[in-house]
């Protein structure tokens, strides 16, 4: 089951100690799933977004008493939006120039609130459980989260895509999997090769069960390059690494049907399949923009 922010739960309160305001973050999911610190909102209903971040960042700022920060990448709008809640409840957009300047004193001040590697061992939990929706969303914000502070490129932005790309895999979405996958392994034979080498074959695992053509033909392509030059720099020493590396050249060679084992049946349909989306820089919000400004309504109780 999702849960649900309980802002006195001391777990899920950000340490008083990251200055100058207390940091929050929240995800919205292109399906409307809603992360607040790690969490997945129990959302209920027909519930908006932006007002269940609202309430719960509401809840933080009156138990703490104190104004808070949010960073918020809503994906369903592509946008980024950066808030300030009071007590009270009220919010209102903020511009880069009224909240902490970027750079790394913004990424130390929001990681120091809520380390990345808790948010990791609770996504683990939820896989443990077979609750893969919830772990993978989970996932897929605190990647955003990490590469809007970091960078595609950063170690611990990598890791987050590669928990994403594994939980896309577990769920049966081989589309995203691959997707993000490759961009793992692109990025690793861009820096270290000997790192590249597990990376590609997770890649190559997932890109083996693609089941439309033009994937498998252009997804394979890029396999192939990157087997070649593992190749060349003499990095492949385990057989099952030779033996994936022409799987991949047969399978474009003879333009071949998919031909692997069955879906499981957890897998997701094809009308569900979404392509990972790419690091593109997000929009941000107009400073003021309705969905996220609200008047204070609510007591400090």
């Amino acid at each position: 089951m999702p849960h649900s922010l309980t802002p006195r739960d001391k777990g899920n309160l950000p340490a008083l100690s990251a200055q100058p305001l207390i940091r929050l973050d929240a995800y919205v999911a292109d399906d409307g799933s809603t992360v607040v610190n790690g969490h997945l909102l129990a959302m209920g209903g027909t519930r908006p977004p932006n007002e269940a971040i609202l309430d719960a960042v509401a809840m933080f700022a009156r138990t703490l008493g104190t104004p808070v920060a949010a960073t918020v990448i809503d994906r369903s709008v592509r946008q980024v939006a950066r808030l300030r809640v009071h007590p009270d409840g009220s919010s209102r957009t903020i511009g880069e120039e009224e909240d902490l300047p970027p750079g790394r004193e913004r990424t130390t001040a929001e990681e120091k609130a809520f380390p990345p590697l808790a948010r990791v061992e609770r996504i683990i939990q939820h896989a443990q459980r077979e609750e893969l929706h919830a772990a993978f969303v989970l996932a897929a914000a605190l990647r955003e989260h990490l590469t809007l502070r970091r960078g595609a490129e950063d170690e611990l932005s990598l890791e987050a895509r590669a928990i994403e790309a594994y939980l896309a895999y577990r769920r049966g979405d081989y589309t995203t999997s691959t997707g993000l996958a490759l961009t793992v392994a692109r990025i690793r034979c861009g820096s270290d090769l000997h790192r590249a080498v597990p990376e590609v074959a997770r890649a190559t695992a997932a890109w083996q069960r693609l089941r439309d053509e033009a994937q498998v033909a252009t997804r394979g392509q890029e396999l192939l390059h990157m087997w070649e030059r593992l190749s060349v720099a003499g990095l492949l020493r385990e057989p099952s690494h030779h033996a994936m590396a022409q799987t991949v050249r047969a399978r474009i060679e003879r333009g071949s049907p998919y031909a692997g084992t069955p879906a499981p049946a957890a897998a997701l349909t094809a009308a569900q399949v979404q392509v990972a989306p790419e690091d593109t820089p997000l929009a941000p919000t107009r400073r003021g923009l309705r969905r996220f400004t609200r008047r204070g309504s609510r007591s400090d109780g």
